[in-house]
């Protein structure tokens, strides 16, 4: 069965969502139904509907002989166009019935001023249970080690997903959030995103010796986070 995963997020006002990432130098892959930008790696479905809430969207011609048990993903709940779900730490699971029928081919790198895309992160209070809800659907494990507090899991359609222990993150943490590292060129992002007029909601300088915040958290107008961190 073929998939297709994006970021859901939520809005209030479709024009100003699509304002915010068109600053961001994403690009528009389609304007409506459904608004869908890029960076080159990611791929962001802006939802108006207003119960729309802050997840991802996987696509398939056909969930129904495809749904993971309950007794591994919860209760499943059916919408006009498929299935919601939700991981044990309240992301929400849109399986939608249908192709992804939005034009997209993958770049090598990201090109927004956020910089380099390197998935969603979520932080589990229960790191365990929300490795196996991820696995009921598709996500196999990547990298990293549950017994140390982070793992990271792909479902091969788009979508790189990292678990992390509470009390790790010594900062704002907004569940899921986008994550991009730009390897010790952060501040050059950062510069841009000032000169964008994009606002943080928060500057770190936790892991500066120097106290200078070379990492920051940005959210788009349906509250998606955006962790931009210099590792």
């Amino acid at each position: 069965m073929k998939k297709q995963t994006v970021v859901h997020t939520p809005t209030k006002d479709l024009g100003e969502s699509i304002d915010f990432y068109k600053r961001l130098e994403f690009e528009m892959l389609s304007e409506k139904d459904p608004t869908v930008f890029t960076d080159g790696k990611a791929l962001v479905e802006i939802n108006p509907i207003r119960h729309a809430r802050a997840g991802i969207k996987m696509y398939a011609e056909d969930w129904s002989e495809n749904l993971p048990s309950p007794d591994e993903v919860g209760k499943i709940l059916e919408t006009d166009d498929g299935y919601l779900l939700c991981d044990p730490n309240g992301v929400r699971v849109y399986l939608a019935n249908g192709a992804f029928e939005v034009d997209y081919q993958a770049k090598p790198e990201s090109f927004g001023l956020t910089g380099n895309y390197a998935g969603l992160s979520i932080e589990a209070h229960d790191i365990d249970k929300t490795a196996k809800f991820w696995a009921a659907l598709g996500f196999v494990h990547k990298d990293g080690d549950l017994a140390q507090g982070w793992a990271s899991y792909s479902n091969g359609s788009g979508m790189d997903i990292s678990l992390m222990k509470p009390l790790m993150c010594p900062h704002l943490f907004f569940n899921p959030g986008l994550t991009y590292f730009n390897s010790g060129k952060n501040l050059t992002n950062i510069g841009k995103l000032r000169e964008a007029g994009i606002e943080f909601a928060e500057e770190i300088t936790q892991f500066n010796t120097d106290g200078v915040a070379d990492n920051v958290i940005i959210r788009d107008p349906g509250g998606y986070g955006f962790f931009i961190f210099n590792d």
